[in-house]
Order: C-alpha cells, then sequence, then structure tokens
C-alpha cells in the first residue's frame, strides 16, 4: 500500500477556482438544471468576488455624500453580501474537494485492508491461514 498524503484544503484550490464547467452542465439535467449550475459556477470564483468588489467600490461616493445611505450601510447591504457571496461560495467548493479527495482516500484504503483480509488473495491473511493450516498437519502428523 502507498503512503499518502493527507488532502489539504488548499491543495483543491486550483480546481475550486477553474471549475470544469462543461462537464458540469453535462451532468445537469433540463434547461433550468444547466442554467443553475452555469451560474453557481460562475458566481462562485474568485473573479466574480473581484467583479463584486468593484461595483460595490463605485456605490461608494454616493453612499458617503450627504443624504446617502452612509459607510456601515453601504458596508452591510452592498459590499459584504456582494462580495461573501463569491467568497463563501468559493470556499465551499474547496472544502467539498478536499472532503472528496479524503473520501477516495479512504475508500481505496477500505479497498486494501478488505483485498488483504480475503482469505483467497495472496500476501495479507492468507499466508497467516496457510502457516496455521501447515502447523496443524505438522501436529496432526506427531500426534499420529
Amino acid at each position: 500500500m502507498a503512503t499518502r498524503r493527507p488532502v489539504r484544503t488548499a491543495e483543491q484550490l486550483h480546481r475550486a477556482l477553474h471549475p470544469n464547467l462543461g462537464a458540469a452542465l453535462r451532468e445537469a439535467n433540463g434547461f433550468n438544471a444547466k442554467i443553475a449550475v452555469f451560474v453557481t459556477n460562475i458566481v462562485g470564483t474568485m473573479w466574480c468576488a473581484y467583479i463584486f468588489t468593484g461595483i460595490a467600490l463605485l456605490g461608494l461616493p454616493t453612499a458617503l455624500q450627504p443624504g446617502g445611505e452612509g459607510i456601515v450601510a453601504w458596508i452591510a447591504q452592498t459590499f459584504l453580501q456582494l462580495v461573501l457571496l463569491s467568497v463563501i461560495m468559493v470556499g465551499q467548493n474547496v472544502q467539498s474537494l478536499a472532503s472528496d479527495a479524503r473520501a477516495e482516500n479512504t475508500f481505496k484504503d477500505t479497498e486494501v485492508i478488505l483485498d488483504r483480509l480475503d482469505a483467497h488473495t495472496e500476501g495479507g491473511i492468507k499466508v497467516i491461514l496457510d502457516r496455521l493450516e501447515a502447523l496443524e498437519r505438522r501436529l496432526g502428523q506427531t500426534a499420529s
């Protein structure tokens, strides 16, 4: 069994930042599902977060003018809602991909363990069973 490095969330960042949109769209069934997958994959990128930051900053001078909404309202209603939406989606994508990688490693490890516990597969427990049978034969010969 090859030793595996622990799956780190940061290692999944590239896959989360550059999702395979074509594959995701092919997996979606129906027109509405395809639109939802497309929008989710576009909004859930750091590039979208940067664009939303720019859009939010464009509204800052108006918010700071007398009679404007004010800095606190601008931060709460505009900046946080626009920017954090994309950033949170990217974080969830990264965590999800890392979790999938960990689950796949666990599955592979489980397959190896089950293979070694199989009494018919060379190596693992079969070696022990063969040696026990040899000892039983020897004991049976010496007792007779």
